[in-house]
């Protein structure tokens, strides 16, 4: 257990886990109102609109982040059930009519006008947490596919199902995704994967083809430029964003494609505003700060003190690590639109504010990690 090393917390977090998490958060920033600008002009005649709020949802996420680092990350091993019950009554209540709300095809939110909350992103922290608890109490039963396995497999398909009722794909990929990392390097049988895998793909391939859209999004990659005014814009938009901003970029602020060609140019596409405006450095510096990241990020988990602190930390990193890989990915036409923001960077509350959150309990881990 966690709560013996209290005593041992260090003064400071990981300084240099910290600086690449505040220098992130700047640049998206920066990057929000650029890319925002002309529509908060267009839609509100305000054009620091979107950016007034980044700055608030990055004020709050910043001091949640603080206070968070500050709790022992043995705490959430306590609460980890309490919370992950108050996750699954939020992914319950958004799919009431009247309670959630629906924005863009899908009833994701609760709440009410820019003040509303997306409880799939509460429930992929207070899965990490709970999974974290389950696999460091049962880590003796894991290769066990019937006691160790299956109750793991159990609990996070049905967090998928209901997400999916919203529909939200993305987001319940991400989830999934990240649950299978944790229970992988809790030491479950790669054979385990391998059969879960051939049922995920069928699965997968059930869920694209039950959703005509989905199958747009995917004729739309291989092909964009078969429907290029309809479900190839966005990629086809976001290629011509990145292929003029060349080296060196066309210079902060001076994006073409932010001008009503791109769709959320501030949200899901963001990087293809920077890469145009930045160009390849910019971009690459980008990258390699989230790398940086990464790095950082599994070495606080593996110097943790103990099984859980491994676990809890690896899935976070894992969780904004895969949000940023399917997200660039997206961008740069590797595979199909999938909604997903990009990671400290993209307009949002909910999903800033988690994200920081979740910053936090990874730099308190960082506090007690060994090395």
């Amino acid at each position: 257990m966690a709560k013996k090393w209290v005593n041992d917390a260090k003064d400071s977090p990981d300084y240099l886990l910290v600086i690449t998490i505040l220098t992130l958060l700047t640049i998206g920033v920066v990057m929000v109102y650029s890319a925002s600008a002309i529509w908060g002009e267009y839609k509100f005649d305000d054009g620091f609109f979107f950016v007034k709020r980044q700055l608030l949802f990055a004020g709050a996420g910043i001091a949640a982040m603080l206070v968070v680092m500050n709790v022992p990350y043995s705490a959430w091993q306590k609460y980890a059930k309490p919370l992950l019950f108050i996750c699954f009554i939020l992914l319950l209540a958004v799919l009431i009519p009247g309670v959630g709300l629906v924005r863009g095809g899908a009833r994701s939110w609760i709440g009410v006008g820019a003040f509303s909350i997306q409880p799939s992103e509460f429930m992929k922290l207070g899965l990490i947490i709970f999974l974290s608890t389950y696999l460091a109490s049962n880590q003796k039963y894991i290769t066990s596919f019937k006691k160790g396995f299956l109750p793991a497999l159990l609990l996070i398909f049905t967090a998928f199902g209901l997400i999916m009722l919203q529909p939200d794909l993305g987001t319940g990929v991400v989830l999934v995704l990240t649950c299978f990392v944790m229970l992988f390097v809790a030491g479950a049988k790669i054979t385990h994967f391998l059969g879960l895998g051939i049922l995920g793909i069928a699965g997968f391939l059930g869920l694209i083809l039950s959703a005509p859209y989905r199958i747009n999004r995917i004729t739309a990659f291989l092909n964009p430029w078969e429907d290029p005014l309809g479900n190839g814009f966005q990629i086809i938009q976001s290629l011509y964003a990145i292929g003029p901003g060349g080296l060196m970029g066309l210079g902060l602020g001076q994006s073409l494609q932010k001008f009503f060609y791109l769709p959320e140019p501030h949200n899901d596409f963001i990087f293809a505003i920077l890469a145009e405006e930045l160009g390849f450095i910019g971009g690459t510096f980008l990258i390699m700060l989230f790398g940086l990241f990464l790095w950082r990020g599994i070495r606080v988990s593996l110097a943790a003190p103990d099984t859980f602190g491994s676990l809890l930390g690896l899935g976070i990193v894992g969780m904004v690590t895969l949000q940023i890989m399917i997200n660039v990915s997206v961008v740069i036409g590797l595979i199909p639109v999938t909604g997903i923001t990009l990671p400290f960077l993209s307009y949002g509350g909910s999903s800033l504010t988690l994200t920081l959150c979740s910053m936090g309990i990874l730099l308190n881990i960082s506090r007690y990690a060994k090395y």
